[in-house]
């Protein structure tokens, strides 16, 4: 799978598994925000990144891998602050219907079960009929 190019501003890499590809953000000069901490703009392009491949590796599971997207809404909750090391986020499609597809998307670092933020986004998709 293809991340979109903003992924390589921010160093994104995608993680070997199955399901849902994991993400991966190294802390660097491009994502710092205030000094020791991940930049919230940088947590949210990930959470966003982690949406749309989630949704991609979905759409193609059920053979619609033509169907292009949009964001309708996207909404970031910041739990604490990331830190100064790799950040890791998944997507999960909680809806996946014919026009809409809901996404939730988490960000964690050293624990996944202490989240440093957390989405829910809106897709239109387009095509997909």
């Amino acid at each position: 799978m293809t991340l979109p190019p903003y992924a390589d501003l921010l160093g994104i890499m995608l993680e070997p598994g199955e399901g849902a590809p994991v993400l991966a953000m190294p802390f660097g000069a491009d994502v710092i925000g205030r000094p020791g901490f991940v930049h919230g703009g940088a947590l949210a392009g990930l959470l966003e990144m982690a949406a749309i491949v989630a949704l991609k590796h979905a759409l193609e599971t059920e053979g619609r891998a033509d169907a292009r997207i949009k964001p309708i809404n996207v909404t970031v909750d910041f739990m604490r602050g990331g830190r100064e090391k790799l950040t890791r986020a998944q997507g999960q499609v909680s809806r996946l219907g014919t026009r809409i597809a809901n996404v939730e998307a988490t960000a964690w670092q050293d624990d996944r079960d202490r989240p440093v933020a957390a989405a829910r986004l809106n897709f239109l998709l387009m095509g997909a009929d």
